[in-house]
């Protein structure tokens, strides 16, 4: 048994996007093979409304999955699909973009002014680039939460905990996505599969994330572990809650601009001519 060391500990950085949205981007800057196969994570965690109301306006997408998670505030979303809705707390929205897609996501907070969430993106492998674009709503009462024997709660979005699943599944990188909260004093152990990429982004109290390591990290800390077969999490006199994101690398070439991710340069110029022409959203 191979516990994971810490290949890199970096914070994220305060960034703007949309139509003028302040967040902190933990990835997503460019290292994409770090990464792989997760391209962008950005945390949209404020309480003032006039840092995030301006919103996602339409933008499209090709080549990826964007996966948003709230833990505070709504956020009203509508789509080339016909998709319209809000999520809320502790709610999760999963878009397979494939061949392209169209959508708007619009943060409005709660009653305090608060509007806290995450927001993944995941590259999709050249063979489902231009898959059937696809969309769920994945309600909080769906996503089920377990304690471990040390007293950890976790949050399961997808994957697989102890036999506990999440409700999202049949996803090409088989991926994990855990909320995990960790109290004081107390120590927690979770298996990983050997040559997956393992991220975790702390969003709230410390712990040291590594065997015999002294150095605890807090809030906004982005960590990525080397390959073993299991992570260690141990704190001390504060609990930490993290989310830890894992999936199977792609190690396939990456051609980036903006909200569409593609495989060739060629690809990317088609995508963007097409998106200007009216013929991007394709009908399968």
């Amino acid at each position: 048994m191979t516990i994971r060391t810490l290949q890199q500990i970096s914070r994220s950085i305060p960034t703007m996007e949309g139509a003028g949205v302040h967040l902190r981007r933990a990835f997503g800057f460019g290292g994409t093979a770090l990464f792989d196969p997760f391209l962008l994570f950005d945390d949209f965690r404020s309480d003032r409304p006039d840092e995030y109301l301006k919103g996602f306006p339409w933008h499209p997408h090709r080549g990826i999955e964007t996966i948003t998670y709230v833990l505070a505030g709504n956020v009203e979303h509508g789509d080339s699909l016909g998709n319209r809705g809000t999520i809320t707390s502790g709610d999760v929205q999963w878009m397979t973009a494939g061949s392209g897609i169209i959508h708007q996501e619009m943060p409005k907070g709660d009653d305090a002014g608060s509007m806290h969430g995450f927001q993944l993106w995941c590259n999709l492998p050249a063979a489902e680039k231009m898959c059937l674009p696809r969309y769920r709503d994945v309600t909080a009462a769906t996503i089920p939460t377990m304690t471990t024997a040390t007293g950890a709660k976790v949050k399961v979005i997808c994957g697989q905990v102890d036999g506990v699943r999440g409700p999202v599944e049949d996803i090409t990188i088989d991926p994990q996505y855990l909320d995990i909260t960790v109290p004081a004093e107390s120590g927690f152990e979770h298996p990983t599969r050997p040559g997956d990429t393992v991220i975790a982004y702390v969003i709230g109290g410390e712990a040291s994330f590594a065997p015999a390591e002294t150095d605890r990290q807090g809030n906004c800390s982005i960590l990525v572990f080397s390959d073993g077969d299991r992570i260690a999490v141990r704190t001390a006199a504060q609990p930490v809650r993290f989310l830890l994101i894992s999936g199977r690398p792609l190690r396939e070439p990456i051609a980036w601009r903006g909200p569409i991710v593609m495989n060739t340069e060629a690809e990317l110029q088609t995508a963007f001519r097409e998106y200007h022409d009216g013929t991007f959203l394709k009908h399968h």
